[in-house]
């Protein structure tokens, strides 16, 4: 567990590897020949290969500690694994096409185990099981959370009143919730829980899992940037 409990807790330890990702690389997301990503909400986003980079840096850092970030050789093996994988996929999807976000990391583990770097690969599989014990986790709170609301329900701007899409609820949170270490999800569907009515407007619900968020900035100001793609989210 150590290797793991490290390789989620090395995000200021990246700088080495920071970059701008590209905003505007989302709105491309439907060019031809882009190599976009289905993720498991189901959602499609395009392919980045700097968050590749990032996984495989800190499977580095969780097995040679934090010295590894400012390390050449570690640097140069990330960014020459790192543009293996792409290449496969630019191979395999030459006009380009979607790929599984599980069939990217399949590629990492695979890359890594290549390159003879067994105990890198073997925190990078260790962190993938941990990582789908979560969703689990969460997958039975958004279970029960449905049972407890299934008699909600929101008015359209139509007007017409349709169930509450609690499910579609926690799988905007848990996006807006990703790669930001010390938030919870949970937290933001509970309290917006407390302010819905049978019958609210359904953009009350957008409007609330932002407060909801925003209301915990204080504990905690990773929740500024969960507020703001949440808001992001419900203007898009």
């Amino acid at each position: 567990m150590q290797a793991t409990e490290t390789f989620s807790s090395t995000n200021s330890d990246l700088a080495f590897l920071a970059r701008d990702t590209g905003s505007n690389a989302q709105f491309n997301v439907h060019q031809p020949g882009e190599i976009r990503v289905i993720r498991r909400n189901e959602t499609v986003t395009p392919y980045v290969a700097d968050k590749i980079a990032v996984a495989m840096a800190k499977a580095f850092l969780a097995i040679e500690g934090g010295n590894a970030a400012a390390s050449a050789r570690v640097y140069e093996k990330v960014e020459r694994l790192t543009t293996e994988i792409s290449n496969t996929f630019k191979r395999r999807l030459p006009s380009g096409g979607t790929i599984h976000i599980e069939d990217i990391q399949d590629q990492v583990e695979l890359a890594l185990m290549r390159s003879e770097e067994q105990k890198v690969a073997r925190a990078y599989v260790l962190y993938r099981e941990e990582r789908r014990k979560l969703r689990e986790q969460k997958q039975a709170a958004i279970d029960a959370t449905q049972t407890t609301t299934v008699n909600l329900q929101v008015l359209l701007e139509d007007g017409r009143k349709v169930p509450l899409d609690i499910k579609g609820m926690w799988a905007t949170v848990i996006e807006a919730c990703e790669n930001l270490e010390f938030v919870e999800p949970e937290k933001i569907i509970s309290d917006t829980q407390r302010n819905l009515f049978d019958g609210v407007p359904v953009k009350e619900v957008n409007k609330a899992l932002v407060m909801s968020a925003r209301a915990r900035v204080e504990e905690e100001p990773n929740y500024s940037y969960v507020a703001a793609r949440l808001l992001t989210d419900s203007l898009r």
